[in-house]
């Protein structure tokens, strides 16, 4: 049974309406605020109202290359209040505080049963949107979550949890997933290139496994940053060079593990020196099909190993979502810009072109919801009230209208 029309809903001073806004991908490097109708619900489905979605490298990708058929509305990283449940729904209700997966694959296949989840027919279905192609969606201000969604990937948010901290289940656990795959033992040295909000989760994850870690980045503003989450041991790579310091720091050999957080595939060879004979790089952000520079005699006479990883893993579902929710890490500290979804293009502007303090940003249509104005933040953990959530000077971001990302 279809569900649409007015319902009321906990937590939240509106009923549902047949239109909202959402950000619609019209074609390369072309987003659009539109108003479309509110996604109808089945059975089994949900109906979520987004508070805050943050905004991933991937969807950004997709923008920029024009890889996916328009129109779509992009993102995934989405937390909110549900607002309507579909029939034969009993565990989930009107009012929940809760995030979602946009993935969750069928536990069956030949991929599910060899744990290459990513590969899983299933898995590659998208399961939530807000309208046109599956597309997560959660650039929008209501969301469809449908049933497999709602029965595997739909997690409740504890209370004294924010919404913001909760966005981060499913980066978190991508980041698991790879620090999984890197099979790291205590005592290991572990350099991560690239310390962007990714970088840094994956940096804090490595040490949790015991490992002892270097962390570099172009930007020191970005390494500052890291300090903040205990990341002492830092590498300027603009002033140093990185091989040659990676092997001063572990008396010559190369690090253990090397985790190449970054898109360019130019570093793909770097990250590789830096490694030890016998070591392991894992490409984590390397997304896009292309060619990249590779030595062959490092894979077969130096024994070491490239390592890949993409997207979650069901597996690790329950641990992503313990540490987000119990606090172990302030993944809130990694976001440096609110925008209120009008913001849009703005936001896919700055997140497109990062600065050197600009780190998570995220989307927030729940940021009207106590009528209050959006909250922008200059820098890193300076916040700045911005009438109607327009960004100020100075807070990395210029007001330019429709952003050309």
């Amino acid at each position: 049974m279809a569900i649409a029309g007015q319902f009321a809903v906990t937590d939240a001073t509106q009923s549902i309406p047949a239109t909202m806004l959402a950000a619609v991908y019209r074609g390369v490097n072309d987003v659009r605020l539109e108003t479309v109708p509110v996604p109808r619900i089945g059975r089994g489905e949900l109906l979520l109202r987004v508070h805050t979605c943050g905004v991933c490298g991937t969807d950004l990708k997709k923008i920029a290359a024009g890889s996916h058929s328009a129109p779509r509305i992009f993102g995934h990283e989405t937390s909110g209040i549900i607002a309507a449940v579909g029939e034969g729904v009993t565990n989930l209700h009107p009012g929940d505080r809760v995030v979602v997966f946009h993935h969750i694959p069928c536990r069956q296949c030949y991929y599910c049963r060899h744990k290459t989840f990513a590969q899983c027919s299933t898995y590659k279905k998208v399961g939530c949107t807000a309208g046109f192609e599956p597309s997560g969606g959660g650039f929008a201000e209501y969301v469809r979550v449908m049933d497999w969604i709602a029965q595997n990937g739909t997690v409740r948010i504890p209370d004294g949890i924010s919404f913001e901290q909760a966005s981060f289940v499913e980066p978190v656990n991508t980041c698991m997933k790879g620090i999984e795959a890197l099979r790291l033992a205590p005592g290991e040295t572990v350099l991560v290139i690239g310390q962007g909000p990714i970088g840094i989760i994956l940096s804090v994850l490595a040490r949790r496994a015991g490992a002892s870690v270097i962390t570099s980045d172009l930007y020191p503003q970005r390494l500052k940053i890291g300090e903040s989450f205990g990341l002492k041991l830092t590498v300027d790579a603009s002033q140093t060079n990185l091989v040659d310091r990676a092997r001063e720091l572990t008396e010559g050999r190369g690090a253990d593990a090397v985790i190449l957080a970054v898109g360019s595939n130019n570093l793909i060879r770097p990250a590789m020196d830096a490694a030890r004979p016998g070591g392991r790089v894992l490409l984590f952000a390397q997304t896009q099909h292309g060619e990249a520079v590779v030595d062959p005699a490092a894979i077969c006479v130096d024994e070491k190993t490239l390592v890949g990883s993409y997207s979650a893993s069901v597996d690790l579902q329950e641990e992503s979502v313990r540490f987000v929710m119990s606090g172990e890490m302030n993944l809130e500290g990694l976001i440096s810009h609110r925008f209120p979804l009008r913001e849009i293009t703005q936001a896919l502007e700055l997140a497109s072109h990062p600065q050197p303090s600009s780190m998570k940003i995220v989307i927030q249509p729940g940021s009207t919801w106590s009528g209050g104005s959006a909250r922008t933040v200059k820098g890193h953990g300076q916040v700045a009230e911005a009438s109607h959530g327009r960004a100020t000077e100075g807070s990395g971001c210029e007001s330019r209208g429709r952003a050309a990302l």
